[in-house]
């Protein structure tokens, strides 16, 4: 397809010319007699690229071209303008022009910086195109899963990702709550801006309040100069704050004035620094609990949690374990490595208490310390194995010996577990009524995990 390209020039002469050299070139040219004419020929037309004289009466190019800047931004412009007016030209590239030629000109020249704006063009819509594709890609690459719940998890994501909106991120340790952050800021608008990260739960509570908001030389001791905060770092991008329900009471309200006035004030500062900046928080604990019991703000529970994501635990998900084993073989540079049907089956029915975390830290050990290319259940560590007999597994008792009641509380708690504590399901699994199953529960003090609303 021809490169479209817009003339626009007064000079009946001057356009015949350019029509004449662009179309031996093999351009497809539309030519306009006026800035007023020209703009409508963009509108209706969409060139690739636009040439305009300077000195036209009524619209002149500059109009122009600012008029085109402002409905398509990516659209180049080159301005002729006359030989001793260089003053203008450079005006004009202030205002967004790609290049300028000088009348008279010569035909190589005009040729030259034509063939170099349509390159300049396809490069950058080929880029733009490029980049389109990798957000695209970039979707979930490392968040796997095919499970109705991670289905639940992803369409929320693809929702929220390009908003404003903050987002608070619950679930266990080791569920992959950072990756969901990381994966919303990746689909957001702010991609090319950083995406800060800072743990609330490993950084001294006397030290949190610098990490976050910075501090000035002096404002402690040991403040030995100034310090920028991790606000400040994520400007224009995303700040995660991870395990924000570890926050300490005293310093909650700096925060909640940080995300409601957006902005900060550094530790021994006495001015506040406007900042851009999208929050998202996760936690693993109980927030409900903590704001009943006083530990955390409801007012900022709110402001953190306009989007609540909850991420379920792997025993809830088993569907993705295989997936899961397969995307870590192959992260390890193992992608020929196979499992038994004996050991996926195990490893399945694991209940995960360290869920995605601890199944890539159990798949690393596996392929560093297997046997051969086929993992069997016999390369298991000993805590995911028994004897198999006839297909069940027979707990290996100690030597020293093993209360019976402590075993069987055990194997009450790992089918409650491996049932998502289902009680009728878990009782079905060990073949008791549901009433003997609640007589265990009673006899051991077996508390069922609460439901979070």
């Amino acid at each position: 397809m021809k490169p479209k390209i817009l003339v626009i020039d007064d000079d009946a002469s001057l356009r015949r010319v350019l029509e004449y050299n662009l179309q031996e070139e093999g351009y497809e040219v539309l030519a306009a007699s006026s800035g007023e004419e020209g703009l409508y020929f963009f509108g209706q037309l969409q060139p690739n690229l636009v040439i305009t004289d300077m000195n036209m009466p009524g619209m002149d190019g500059l109009m122009v071209l600012k008029s085109i800047k402002e409905r398509s931004p990516e659209t180049l412009v080159i301005i002729i303008t006359a030989f001793g007016t260089i003053d203008v030209a450079v005006e004009a590239m202030k205002a967004g022009a790609y290049d300028y030629i000088t009348k008279p000109f010569n035909r190589d020249a005009l040729k030259l910086t034509v063939s170099k704006a349509l390159q300049f063009s396809g490069l950058a819509e080929e880029n733009k195109r490029l980049k389109s594709e990798l957000s695209d890609k970039a979707d979930f690459r490392t968040i796997v899963g095919s499970s109705k719940e991670m289905e639940k998890v992803f369409e929320v994501i693809r929702k929220v990702a390009d908003t404003e909106a903050s987002v608070l991120i619950t679930g266990e340790s080791g569920t992959g709550k950072e990756l969901v952050a990381r994966s919303i800021h990746a689909n957001s608008s702010r991609r090319d801006a950083p995406f800060v990260a800072i743990n609330c739960a490993a950084i001294p509570r006397d030290l949190l309040e610098s990490e976050l908001f910075g501090h000035m030389k002096g404002a402690f001791t040991g403040a030995i100069r100034d310090k920028i905060g991790k606000f400040q770092l994520a400007e224009g991008g995303t700040l995660f704050l991870d395990e924000v329900g570890d926050l300490p009471i005293e310093l909650q309200p700096k925060l909640l004035r940080a995300l409601q006035e957006k902005e900060v004030e550094p530790v021994g500062g006495t001015t506040v620094r406007k900042l851009d900046v999208r929050v998202v928080s996760a936690t693993n604990l109980d927030i409900d609990k903590a704001i009943a019991e006083g530990a955390f703000r409801e007012d900022l529970y709110y402001r953190l949690s306009v989007i609540p994501i909850h991420l379920p635990p792997l025993r809830e998900r088993r569907k993705d374990i295989p997936l899961l084993i397969r995307y870590f073989c192959s992260k390890h540079g193992s992608e020929k490595i196979t499992f038994d049907k004996e050991a996926l089956h195990t490893l399945v029915m694991c209940s995960w208490p360290g869920n995605v975390r601890e199944l890539e830290n159990t798949i690393e050990r596996l392929l560093i310390m297997r046997n051969s290319d086929v993992i069997t259940l016999d390369d298991l560590p000993e805590k995911f194995r028994g004897d198999s007999v006839h297909g069940i597994a027979v707990v290996k008792l100690p030597d020293e010996g093993y209360p019976l009641e402590q075993l069987e509380r055990e194997i009450v708690v790992q089918a409650l577990e491996r049932n998502a504590w289902n009680q009728a399901a878990a009782a079905r699994f060990l073949r008791i009524p549901r009433h003997t199953l609640i007589y265990r529960l009673e006899k051991y003090g077996i508390t069922l995990p609460e439901k979070k609303g």
